[in-house]
C-alpha cells in the first residue's frame, strides 16, 4: 500500500468580494497516495483549479488541514511556501509559459537557477529532462521554432528538472489538437507508470481523464464522487 502523499481534511477556501464572502471549496476530504495519477473534473466554477492551486502551494486555504509529503503547507508563510514549491512541485499549465528569447535547454534550466547548483550540473539535468520527453534534438531551438506539442514537452521537461515529488497539471492539453494531446498524455502516463511520478491534473476533457488512474469529480466546491479510469 503506497503511503499518502497528499492528505486533505476539511479544506475550505473562501474569497471576500466587497462585503460578500464567497466560499469556493466546502470541507474537502481527499487522500492522494504516492504514485497516483488523479484527474480532477467538474463544470466551470466547480473549484477544481482552486483545489489544484492549494495542493501546489500557489494559494492558501481558509480552513482545514493540507499536508503534502509530510509537510503541513496550510501553516507556511509566503516565503516558506515559495521554498517548499521549488523543492516539491513541478507545474504544467495550458499555456506553456516559456521564455521566447531562451532556447529549450535554457527554459528547462530556469527552475534550477533558484538552487545553488553549478552551471554544468544545471545543463546536465536539463539535457536529461529533454531526453526524457523526446526533445534532446531540439535543445537549441527557441519556442517559436517548435510546434505546440513540442513546446508543451519542453514545459513538462522544465517541470521535471528539479525531480519534484508531485506534478501539478492545469488543463495541460487544452491548447493542443487531439493527436498531439494524446501524445502529451501518453508521456504523462509514462512518467507516472515508469518513473512513479505522482500527478494531479485538472481537465474538462473526458478523453484526457481516461489516461489517469482515477477521476475525482467536483461540483459547486464539493467532492461528489470518485471513479477509476478505464
Amino acid at each position: 500500500m503506497a503511503r499518502t502523499l497528499v492528505e486533505i481534511r476539511g479544506l475550505t477556501k473562501a474569497y471576500v468580494r466587497g462585503k460578500q464572502r464567497v466560499e469556493v471549496l466546502h470541507g474537502i476530504n481527499l487522500d492522494i497516495p504516492e504514485g497516483d495519477f488523479v484527474a480532477l473534473m467538474g463544470p466551470s466554477g466547480s473549484g477544481k483549479t482552486t483545489l489544484l492551486n492549494l495542493i501546489g502551494g500557489l494559494d492558501s486555504p481558509s480552513d482545514g488541514l493540507l499536508r503534502v509529503d509530510g509537510q503541513r503547507i496550510d501553516d507556511l508563510g509566503s516565503d516558506q511556501l515559495a521554498a517548499w514549491r521549488a523543492n516539491t512541485v513541478g507545474f504544467i499549465f495550458q499555456s506553456y509559459n516559456l521564455m521566447p528569447v531562451l532556447t529549450a535547454q535554457k527554459n528547462v534550466e530556469l527552475p534550477l537557477l533558484l538552487t545553488e547548483m553549478s552551471a554544468g550540473e544545471r545543463a546536465r539535468r536539463a539535457s536529461v529532462a529533454l531526453k526524457l520527453v523526446g526533445l534532446d534534438d531540439r535543445a537549441r531551438h527557441k519556442p517559436n521554432e517548435l510546434s505546440g506539442g513540442q513546446q508543451q514537452r519542453v514545459a513538462i521537461a522544465r517541470a521535471l528538472v528539479s525531480d519534484p515529488r508531485i506534478l501539478i497539471c492545469d488543463e495541460p492539453t487544452g491548447d493542443l489538437d487531439r493527436k498531439t494531446a494524446d501524445e502529451v498524455l501518453v508521456l504523462l502516463q509514462q512518467l507516472n507508470r515508469e518513473f512513479g511520478k505522482t500527478i494531479v491534473m485538472v481537465t474538462h476533457d473526458p478523453k484526457a481523464a481516461e489516461y489517469a488512474s482515477r477521476t475525482v469529480h467536483l461540483d459547486k466546491g464539493t467532492l461528489v464522487d470518485e471513479a477509476p479510469a478505464h
